[in-house]
């Protein structure tokens, strides 16, 4: 988990993919909130198209890579939760906290990565490290 949370802290913008709602393929540039009681957590707002296509189809894929020319992909179900202390630990971020002002805004959502699975990996030929979070 340590290595898979230090991997998103250190590239911010990463991009998550789901199946919208007409069947095609969605990307777009998501940010990673933090890890709180093993769960890696994002956030949203629940008038987006992303929100909407979460909740027809709640399996989704994250990736991004380094400047480095490592790369992680990360899948799991979007599991939604009104969990106060995440979307305060949330608003620690300016961004989260410009748009949303405050954790009780009636549109922020927040979920975690349910049954979610970790592959980082680099064009060194080695193996790459898989994870089951």
């Amino acid at each position: 988990m340590k290595e898979v949370v230090q991997f998103l802290q250190a590239n911010p913008v990463q991009y998550l993919a789901t199946v919208g709602r007409d069947g095609k393929a969605k990307c777009r540039p998501f940010m990673f909130c933090l890890e709180q009681e093993g769960k890696l957590w994002f956030c949203t707002n629940n008038t987006k198209d992303v929100f909407k296509d979460m909740q027809a189809n709640p399996e989704i894929e994250v990736c991004v890579s380094s400047p480095g020319y490592s790369w992680i992909r990360l899948n799991g179900k979007a599991v939604f939760e009104n969990n106060m202390a995440v979307k305060e630990a949330c608003m620690l971020n300016p961004i989260v906290k410009g748009t949303y002002k405050e954790a009780s805004n009636p549109i922020f959502e927040v979920f975690y990565l349910g049954d979610a699975k970790a592959v980082i990996a680099d064009f060194s030929g080695n193996p790459p490290n898989e994870y089951n979070l």
